[in-house]
């Protein structure tokens, strides 16, 4: 069985595994709580051991349905490492004093959401924390300052960041020693390597964790030109190699030297195990230069 091996980040303490699986969609699974207990059980058995959370995933409902799994089997808690993000206000029946959709980065919305986390997670504390979405009123103080309480309370162990520029990042970096950006990057989407995000965090040794490494699903099906292109070009370096399509995709994430963490969006364990196997082996330049050229349809200088 492949095993998932692990990956320090910048913040002193935590290590993730080398890749994460994301449980935003498990509300739409359809699983009963010893299902979720066995699709818990079997990432641990692959080494996939972090799991990636949002306070706002399945409407507000997924960190619960995840916290009757860790209530149910406790032992497995400590064989895990817990990933949320917070800051984002849905529109939803569980919030009943949300009227519209907004931003809130205010150091109350933050540790109550936090607290919040900690109760539907049936947990005592997170071991990574990401600010959702940068905020137009985020105050780079105010939100460093909720993090130090979060620390010094034993609530959350480190902090990190979802989807903020290079320079947001860097701003809040500089008052709180940050471990992650979290950002969307696959083929399809490389902005990431050509906006500084990625060249911003490899100068300051802080490994991304990447969502929607597979493009959400349209590597697979996509009619668009450019992904059917894409798409042979992968399926052409897959049979090459002897390995699935899937793994190659990751692999080729994980070429990066910024160490991007990616994170899956299956609640198949097939599906997982597919992207753990990217760790055992990696693309020749040649071949990983092919795909780029695919992504871009040739426009490299």
């Amino acid at each position: 069985m492949t095993s998932c091996p692990r990956i320090a980040t910048a913040s002193p303490g935590l290590e993730l595994s080398r890749v994460v699986a994301g449980m935003w969609r498990m509300g739409e699974w359809g699983m009963n709580v010893e299902q979720r207990i066995a699709l818990i059980e079997q990432c641990l058995e692959l080494g996939v051991t972090s799991f990636d959370h949002a306070d706002i995933y399945g409407s507000y409902g997924v960190e619960g349905l995840f916290g009757e799994a860790l209530r149910a089997r406790p032992a497995l808690r400590e064989r895990m490492q817990l990933v949320s993000k917070c800051g984002i206000k849905l529109v939803a029946p569980q919030r009943p004093d949300h009227t519209i959709k907004s931003y809130d980065t205010s150091a109350a919305h933050i540790i109550a959401s936090a607290e919040e986390s900690l109760r539907q997670l049936n947990t005592d504390r997170l071991e990574l924390l990401l600010i959702h979405r940068p905020d137009p009123l985020m105050d780079f103080d105010e939100v460093a300052g909720a993090f130090t309480r979060l620390r010094k309370d034993g609530k959350v162990l480190h902090f990190g960041v979802s989807n903020f520029s290079r320079h947001q990042f860097e701003c809040l970096n500089r008052r709180f020693p940050l471990a992650t950006n979290q950002v969307e990057f696959s083929p399809l989407h490389v902005a990431p390597m050509y906006d500084e995000t990625f060249d911003g965090l490899q100068d300051l040794g802080v490994p991304p964790m990447v969502w929607s490494p597979l493009g959400g699903g349209r590597l697979f099906d996509s009619s668009d030109a450019n992904a059917e292109e894409l798409r042979l070009v992968i399926k052409e370096i897959s049979d090459e190699l002897g390995r699935p399509f899937a793994s190659v995709v990751f692999a080729w994430i994980m070429a990066l030297p910024c160490k991007p963490i990616p994170i899956t969006g299956s609640g198949r364990v097939e599906a997982i195990a597919l992207a753990a196997q990217a760790t055992q082996f990696a693309l020749s330049r040649t071949d990983w230069f092919r795909i780029l050229r695919a992504a871009r349809q040739d426009d490299i200088a």
